[in-house]
């Protein structure tokens, strides 16, 4: 039966830190599914550089937004926050909680409060500044930034490809800066939403991602990332563990080099994710070790 109570609670932090642990380790304790809010564990075919769950994980607690989507497959916040809110109705028939679980900020605030609505894009413009950006590289895309929108450039994310594209593609159709149409209005979900932080002091952190990286390298990393080379292009593989190991590839680093470069961003992207989500004042934080203050703490948290 349905109940208006249905609660989803929201494991998030940064990468490595240990969420995927707790949220099966939480699923099991309350009999429930694990959706993931990552963007790039739902692709088949990325596996190692993405840190998706072991396939005995996968058997221990039933995942949504893993393996659930191609490379080749177009996927952002909007397709998720459908994807998600989907999912949620189906399992409100089931259980009275759901865990999500990840480290893409932007998917899980689209799942809880949804996105502003965006212009519709020429897709003659799309293509140009692709094709620029593909030609030109990350210096150029920021100075047209710089250039022509810049409110974002100010205060938006500069070191994202993806994120300056979608900027200067608007300004180029509307005129307009991105920032004019994101007017941060609210969704109102049919759910609770229960928000819970995992971190870590900041060596500790660091010192596991360095760790999971050379672990990565043992278990066939460089075999993963050269099989997806032929496909680098795509926006999926837009990601750290791959475009260090594709530059690579090209002659622009050694091996050595590209490792320590995997580490680097992974740690920058880490310190990235951490800014967004202590943004969130809902959310309430524990090291993934404090397992007797979870455990105090979640019971009045989710109502159960």
């Amino acid at each position: 039966m349905k109940s208006r109570m249905f609660t989803t609670l929201i494991i998030m932090g940064p990468t490595a830190v240990g969420k995927t642990a707790l949220a099966i380790t939480l699923a099991k304790k309350y009999g429930t599914e694990i959706i993931s809010a990552d963007s790039r564990q739902c692709f088949l075919e990325t596996t190692i550089a993405v840190a998706k769950p072991s396939s005995e994980e996968l058997a221990e607690v039933r995942h949504h937004f893993i393996n659930s989507h191609s490379i080749h497959e177009e996927m952002n916040a909007a397709l998720f926050e459908e994807y998600a809110l989907s999912v949620v109705s189906h399992l409100q028939e089931q259980y009275p909680l759901a865990v999500m679980v990840g480290g893409t900020g932007l998917y899980i605030r689209a799942f809880y409060e949804g996105l502003d609505e965006l212009p519709q894009i020429e897709p003659g413009i799309r293509e140009s500044i692709i094709d620029e950006y593909e030609a030109k590289g990350l210096a150029w895309l920021q100075e047209a930034i710089r250039l022509e929108d810049p409110l974002f450039y100010a205060t938006g994310e500069v070191l994202n490809p993806q994120r300056l594209m979608r900027a200067l593609e608007v300004v180029r159709s509307t005129g307009r800066s991105i920032r004019s149409f994101q007017v941060k209005q609210v969704k109102q979900r049919p759910f609770r939403v229960v928000k819970l932080g995992l971190d870590l002091p900041r060596e500790v952190l660091y010192e596991r991602i360095n760790r999971r990286v050379d672990l990565m390298m043992e278990v066939g990393l460089l075999e993963e990332a050269r099989t997806l080379y032929p496909y680098r292009h795509l926006n999926a593989l837009q990601t750290v563990g791959y475009t260090e190991l594709f530059d690579h590839f090209d002659g622009k680093h050694s091996l050595e080099e590209a490792i320590t470069l995997i580490k680097r961003n992974t740690r920058h992207y880490a310190k990235r994710q951490l800014t967004w989500f202590r943004r969130d004042e809902q959310v309430t934080w524990f090291s993934p070790d404090d397992s007797e203050g979870i455990g105090n703490w979640l019971p009045a948290a989710v109502g159960l």
